[in-house]
């Protein structure tokens, strides 16, 4: 297969895209059947490469000497790019059902559309210059989705959003130059590029330069200090926060940490210093820290956006061992988290879409009016703790493993992190369930009685998130091998 499909799954998107509000549609089924077929398309082409992997580069075009924005497909964008891809068709459809009541849709869709094809360009890109460019154009792209409703929380949203991402990407900035100073080529490469005859007495530098980038790129997965746009993000539709939660922006940075971590500084420059005791230290604090404000908060959207917030940094905990146990760790877990987190979303809007309610206290009795979609959020919030049969168990069994076999003493702090957070993931989730199930003897149902499922454009989703959190759980053997091949690469 010719490497062009790279660039062709990149653009199609983004063209199908812009085109959306141009294009002189009939109805708004024309509108929807356009958009679907593009996504299930551009999905298509996605796994036909992803199976017929080109070993070749694609050059888009090239500024100047080494920096040119280039694709290029290996294991850990096979992950990244596998993920986006089987999401957005089932998100898109969930969309279409969610949006038909909302205004400027065709501005939403075009937006929407993009995103996909943006995504896809940091999945793919060859070297650390394309994949800042997308990075910086995800932003962009998504400040549009956030700020749809147009109300004051969305603006001051739109806005938290923009300065963090602004602030993120100048520190990436910081670390894209001296990767370009200090490395051999711009390209990723298994182990990392720097130059270590040319570091002469500046480790110590490269040390803080590798900080700053991993906070940079670590805005956008939400590691505290800078994980206050998130929740905030929450006022934007459903389809969207779901896919900025699940998918798209966060998924994109823990990827790009992944990448400047294991592809560009390399852990063997990196492990046993102080900058992966600091980075380390942040990340373990983040995944109770998220876990402890998720349990704090009323709001229904912010609550799983702060259980987000924890999860991110499970990832990125995976990442910080810097060993390739912890690579796999922190790849099951994105690609687990990816479908557990988005179910719940997906719950959350379907509950918010039926009866506009969007506080805990409100949901009393809706478990027996909406059995569906609660017994598919009961399932996603068991797996998001851990239960063993769902994905959530494999993901964290790895990463404790990976933790154990760092023989790391701050890796260990870790482990009692996950704990705290199995068991607080536990409370904040199940009880959002049982208030539903089971609000009490004296509830007067006839206060909701308007209240039932969605139609099958948002159920279709939902039922096929729940069947991948039991495969993945029941049967995770091969992807698991898939992981560990891409991890005994560094």
């Amino acid at each position: 297969m010719n490497a062009a499909i790279f660039a062709v799954v990149v653009l199609l998107p983004i063209l199908a895209g812009v085109l959306i509000p141009l294009l002189p549609f009939r109805n708004r089924t024309a509108m929807m059947i356009y958009i679907e077929a593009a996504v299930l398309i551009n999905s298509v082409l996605v796994f036909t490469a992803l199976l017929h992997r080109p070993e070749d580069a694609f050059v888009l075009f090239r500024f100047t000497g080494n920096l040119s924005i280039s694709f290029r497909l290996d294991g850990l964008g096979t992950v990244f790019a596998g993920i986006v891809s089987a999401l957005w068709p089932l998100a898109t459809l969930y969309a279409f059902e969610y949006m038909k009541h909302e205004n400027h849709e065709k501005i939403f869709f075009m937006f929407y559309t993009i995103t996909y094809g943006v995504t896809l360009g940091i999945a793919l890109s060859e070297d650390i210059v394309t994949m800042y460019c997308f990075y910086e154009m995800l932003t962009l792209v998504t400040l549009p989705l956030i700020l749809h409703t147009l109300t004051r929380e969305a603006v001051l949203a739109s806005r938290t959003y923009l300065y963090y991402s602004l602030g993120g990407a100048a520190f990436a900035f910081i670390g894209m130059v001296f990767i370009l100073s200090y490395g051999t080529t711009s390209n990723f490469v298994p182990g990392g590029v720097l130059d270590i005859a040319r570091l002469g007495d500046h480790t110590n530098r490269l040390l803080i330069v590798y900080v700053l980038c991993f906070c940079g790129f670590s805005v956008k997965a939400a590691m505290f200090p800078f994980s206050g746009w998130l929740p905030k993000a929450g006022v934007a539709p459903t389809p969207v926060t779901a896919l900025l939660h699940a998918v798209a922006v966060v998924k994109a940075g823990a990827f790009t940490v992944m990448r400047v971590t294991y592809y560009s500084f390399g852990t063997d420059f990196l492990r046993g210093t102080w900058a992966q005791y600091v980075v380390m230290a942040l990340v373990v604090f983040t995944i109770v820290y998220g876990c402890s404000r998720a349990l704090k908060e009323t709001h229904l959207k912010r609550r799983l956006a702060w259980s987000t917030v924890s999860n991110l940094s499970y990832i990125l905990f995976g990442v910080v061992m810097m060993t390739p146990l912890g690579l796999v760790g922190a790849l099951s877990h994105m690609i687990f988290h990816a479908v557990m987190k988005i179910c719940s979303f997906f719950c959350a809007g379907a509950v918010i879409y039926k009866t506009g309610r969007n506080y805990i206290h409100e949901l009393n009795g809706f478990g027996r009016k909406m059995p569906k979609v609660f017994i598919i959020f009961t399932i996603s919030g068991m797996a998001l703790m851990g239960v063993p049969g769902l994905c959530g168990f494999i993901s964290k069994w790895n990463l404790v493993k990976a933790a154990v076999d760092s023989k790391n003493p701050l890796a260990y702090a870790g482990i009692a992190a996950l704990l705290v957070s199995a068991l607080l993931t536990a409370i904040y989730m199940l009880s959002i369930s049982v208030r539903a199930f089971f609000p009490g003897r004296d509830f007067d149902y006839s206060t909701i009685q308007d209240v039932e499922d969605p139609n099958w454009m948002m159920m279709l989703p939902l039922v096929i998130f729940v069947i991948a959190m039991f495969c993945f759980g029941l049967h995770s053997a091969p992807v698991i091998r898939g992981l560990e091949s891409i991890a005994a690469l560094m």
